[in-house]
């Protein structure tokens, strides 16, 4: 195990394996990835508003802002089937919590059946809520011990044994 790693080396981790897809991510080096993506996105989005051009992108994003997500949605998305894989579960997972919000934007009311489509867009909504928090749960849980059949552990330590006294 690198206990020499400062959490910015774990956060640049991902970004150093852009999109490296095989392996397994340690809770550590996925979730200090998150925090330092999440960080960089406050003072973007900081600075966006500073100069006016927060919410030019969808509504929502500045400029700043939508480029990070670009740049990093492949090593976001590398990462967490990664850490999924340290699960012993598949990174294809990670659709659990995508595909519900890909959903609600084809939900498109029409003239005739706007409740509908807002009781329909209020199911997906919470269904997209569940897959979340289910895909949530898989990020916090402890690795498998061991080798598992995505490789070996993230750290290198084997879990299995007790260091000899």
């Amino acid at each position: 195990m690198n206990t020499n790693m400062t959490p910015v080396d774990w956060a640049k981790r991902p970004l150093q394996k852009y999109a490296d897809f095989t392996g397994r991510a340690s809770r550590s080096e996925y979730w200090w990835y998150i925090l330092g993506l999440i960080i960089v996105a406050v003072v973007l989005s900081i600075v966006e508003s500073l100069v006016g051009v927060k919410g030019m992108i969808i509504g929502i994003y500045g400029p700043l802002t939508a480029l990070l997500w670009l740049a990093t949605i492949v090593p976001s998305v590398a990462v967490g089937a990664r850490r999924l894989h340290d699960t012993n579960r598949s990174g294809w997972w990670q659709l659990l919590a995508y595909v519900p919000y890909l959903i609600l934007l084809l939900i498109r009311p029409s003239a005739g059946s706007a409740l509908g489509a807002v009781a329909l867009a209020g199911i997906v909504s919470l269904i997209a809520l569940v897959c979340a928090i289910v895909v949530l749960v898989f990020m916090c849980l402890a690795g498998t011990p061991g080798d598992n059949r995505f490789g070996p552990p993230p750290l290198g330590e084997n879990r299995n044994t007790v260091a000899a006294e």
